[in-house]
C-alpha cells in the first residue's frame, strides 16, 4: 500500500512538473539570456532551473508563491554560474557585476525612462500634478495653491494620475515583486519599456 502511495505521489509531481515547464520554461529561458552569455549556456542554466525546481518542490509550502519561488531559484543558478567560472570566464561589460547584478537589480533605474514617457503622455492636469510632486517635490498643500485647486482636489488628481501610470504599466509588463512590494524585476509584453532599456 505504501509503495503504491508513493507511486502515485511521483506520478503527481512529474506531472505537475511538466504542467510548470509548459507554463513558465519560455519565460524563464528569456529571463537567463538576459542575463548570460549566449544561448546554449541559457538552455543549460534553465535545465538546471527545473532539476532544482524538482528537486526542491517539496520544501514549497505556499504554491501561490510558486512563480516567484522558481525566480529566486533561476538568479541562484545564475548567480552559482558565474561563481563557478569567474576565474575563466571574461564576464560581458553589460554585467560587469553579476553577483551584484542578480541579488539587486535595479530595475526601478531601468523603468524610469519608460514612466517618464508614460506620464508626458498623460492628460495635461495628471501630468502636471505627478511633475510637480514627483520631480519637483512639491507636496500636495503646494501643488494646489500652484495650479489653483483645493487640496482634496490635488490628492484626487495625484492619485488618479499615479494609478493611470500603474495601469499603463501593469498592462505592459510582467513585474516580480519582493515582500515588501518592491519591484525587483520585469518583462516586458509589450514595446512600452524596450525603447528606454535597450
Amino acid at each position: 500500500m505504501g509503495i503504491c502511495m508513493q507511486q502515485e505521489n511521483e506520478l503527481a509531481q512529474k506531472q505537475s512538473l511538466e504542467v510548470i515547464w509548459e507554463g513558465m520554461s519560455a519565460r524563464i529561458r528569456k529571463f537567463i539570456l538576459m542575463r548570460v552569455e549566449d544561448s546554449a549556456t541559457a538552455e543549460d542554466l534553465l535545465q538546471e532551473v527545473f532539476v532544482r525546481v524538482h528537486q526542491n518542490m517539496s520544501k514549497l509550502k505556499n504554491s501561490e508563491r510558486l512563480e516567484s519561488w522558481i525566480y529566486k531559484i533561476t538568479r541562484h543558478v545564475i548567480i552559482d554560474h558565474y561563481r563557478s567560472r569567474r576565474s575563466d570566464l571574461e564576464i560581458p561589460e553589460t554585467l560587469s557585476d553579476p553577483i551584484n547584478l542578480f541579488v539587486e537589480p535595479d530595475t526601478t533605474s531601468e523603468l524610469a525612462g519608460s514612466i517618464r514617457e508614460m506620464i508626458d503622455s498623460l492628460p495635461e492636469p495628471y501630468r502636471q500634478a505627478l511633475l510637480m510632486t514627483e520631480y519637483e517635490e512639491l507636496d500636495q498643500k503646494a501643488l494646489a495653491e500652484r495650479v489653483g485647486i483645493s487640496l482634496s482636489g490635488a490628492k484626487s488628481r495625484i492619485q488618479r494620475a499615479r494609478k493611470k501610470i500603474k495601469d499603463s504599466l501593469l498592462n505592459c509588463c510582467h513585474f516580480e515583486f519582493d515582500h515588501y512590494g518592491r519591484v525587483i524585476d520585469y518583462w516586458d509584453g509589450c514595446c512600452c519599456c524596450v525603447s528606454s532599456t535597450n
